[in-house]
């Protein structure tokens, strides 16, 4: 894997002629297929004025959590803090919505439009520890680049 060239391929994608879903669609499909560890990928955005969330394009297994509150679950509280959540293992948090037994860890990075929150990139893995300073980086890379389209 080669965040480097992951991140050459977003850019190319999000810079295409393509529809803001397809481009979505095709940022999640790329994440997943090219980083063993990346089980689940999806993207969260603010749901109208409401306060909530709701699961637009996602890569992995079909989930039940396709609307989540501000301030639960680690999507929902990062909602509310507007900081990065790095979870390597989701058994020791008390503030977790179960997305299947597998998920073993978590990271979701805010997407920021005019300095507003108004979305998220979510990555579940079955690995318990997979995640590093690079997945940090290159998902912060994705998430500001994503914010230019929308």
């Amino acid at each position: 894997m080669n965040f480097s060239q992951i991140k050459d391929s977003a850019t190319n994608i999000l810079s295409g002629n393509e529809t803001k879903s397809f481009k979505l669609q095709a940022i999640c499909d790329l994440l997943k297929s090219e980083i063993s560890y990346y089980d689940w990928v999806g993207f969260y955005f603010k749901n109208g004025t409401n306060q909530e969330l709701k699961l637009a394009e996602f890569a992995g297994e079909p989930t039940e959590h396709t609307i989540i509150p501000f301030g639960k679950g680690i999507c929902g509280q990062v909602a509310v803090s507007n900081q990065n959540f790095v979870v390597q293992d989701v058994s020791a948090q008390d503030n977790y919505i179960s997305c299947g037994w597998k998920v073993k860890s978590e990271i979701v990075i805010p997407i920021f439009v005019n300095e507003e929150n108004i979305g998220q990139i979510d990555i579940d893995s079955h690995t318990v520890n997979p995640f590093t300073e690079n997945d940090e980086a290159l998902l912060e890379f994705i998430c500001k680049k994503v914010a230019e389209i929308l």
